[in-house]
């Protein structure tokens, strides 16, 4: 009687090896396929993008024709068409006021003084308070003391407070809200363009241009302005939205643009005691007046990535000339502190001779 057969014992598998293995990067290596975007998808973002930037321009050209779009005379009314509700008589399709004036019409005519007021003072604004910033970011440690204290004083009220501190002090009209307005947004933008300027005022091609015997205006004005002046822009057209809003609370109160002018502040102030009775007409110019706050701060993201965007891919693009400037002979990295920072961040402009 024989017993079962016995099973042949397995060799054992040889360990792996911790060798890497050869990477296929020879002529012979099969190349990999890279799905390529959807073009509809990239038409789609960059018209995203785009999209702020039509809409305040569209903004801006209805007000500059506005004249020749309004289908009535904004001054023009009738008491027995008074406070009628949008689509209830033809010729009005979004209804009338309490004096029986078309209320398209005036919308359309107060664009003009809402957009001048929330527009002209952030220009203002950005010119003085650029200047500001960069005089005090350069100067010496009394200019910026002094200068600097001299703005805490404005930014340290509310801003709807001052405004109206100010416009109190002067004459209700488009001209007040405007220096109001003006003197409300200059210290913020002061701080914007002096916090670049300081950042940048040690650096290594700054330094040059001062040995080769550039002026302080020389300076400030082909050296560090084109350095600051991407950034102030961008908080600027951020600050026209609220521009806007401040010139509608100011007229709104009383202290800005005065009725009978169609003005998008004035229109609520006058269509206030019809709030509860007649609410579609009411809220008109209140719809408006936060269109285009939201059309300009829109505007300004859209902006802040843009324009960060493309100082990413200038960096990147240019990232073998800063990598070679920032290392010595040997290959080794030179410590040259804040400015090679700088410099990375902002290509540096061209030294003046």
């Amino acid at each position: 009687m024989t017993g079962p057969r016995p099973v042949p014992a397995r060799a054992p598998r040889p360990a792996r090896s911790s060798r890497p293995r050869p990477s296929r990067s020879g002529p012979s290596a099969r190349p990999v396929p890279v799905r390529a975007r959807p073009r509809w998808r990239a038409g789609l973002r960059a018209g995203g993008r785009a999209l702020p930037a039509v809409l305040a321009v569209l903004l801006v050209l209805v007000a500059a024709a506005a004249p020749l779009l309004a289908p009535h005379d904004p001054a023009a009314g009738s008491l027995h068409e008074r406070l009628l509700d949008p689509g209830a008589a033809p010729g009005h399709p979004l209804g009338t006021d309490g004096q029986g004036r078309d209320m398209l019409s005036r919308l359309l005519l107060g664009a003009r003084p809402s957009l001048a007021c929330g527009i002209v003072p952030v220009a203002v604004a950005t010119l003085a308070g650029t200047a500001l910033g960069v005089t005090a970011g350069l100067g010496g440690r009394v200019t910026e003391q002094v200068l600097l204290r001299a703005l805490d004083v404005l930014y340290a009220f509310p801003g709807i407070l001052l405004a109206i501190a100010i416009a109190t002090l002067l004459e209700a009209g488009a001209g007040t809200t405007v220096v109001a307005l003006s003197v409300v947004l200059t210290p913020a933008v002061a701080r914007v363009a002096f916090t670049e300027a300081r950042r940048i005022r040690s650096a290594e091609y700054l330094e040059a241009a001062r040995v080769s015997g550039a002026g302080p205006v020389v300076l400030a004005l082909r050296q560090v302005l084109p350095v600051v002046a991407p950034v102030v822009l961008v908080y600027s057209s951020s600050l026209v939205g609220l521009a806007v809003v401040y010139a509608a609370g100011l007229s709104l109160l009383g202290i800005g643009v005065s009725p009978p002018a169609a003005e998008w502040g004035a229109m609520l102030d006058e269509l206030r005691p019809s709030l509860l009775t007649h609410p579609w007409i009411a809220i008109q110019p209140a719809l408006t007046v936060l269109a285009a706050s939201v059309v300009f701060n829109t505007l300004g993201e859209a902006l802040r990535h843009r324009i960060g965007g493309g100082e990413s891919h200038n960096t990147g693009a240019t990232g073998e000339s800063h990598a070679s400037s920032g290392t010595g002979a040997t290959g080794e990295p030179r410590d040259t502190g804040a400015a090679s920072s700088d410099r990375g961040r902002h290509p540096a402009p061209e030294a003046t001779r």
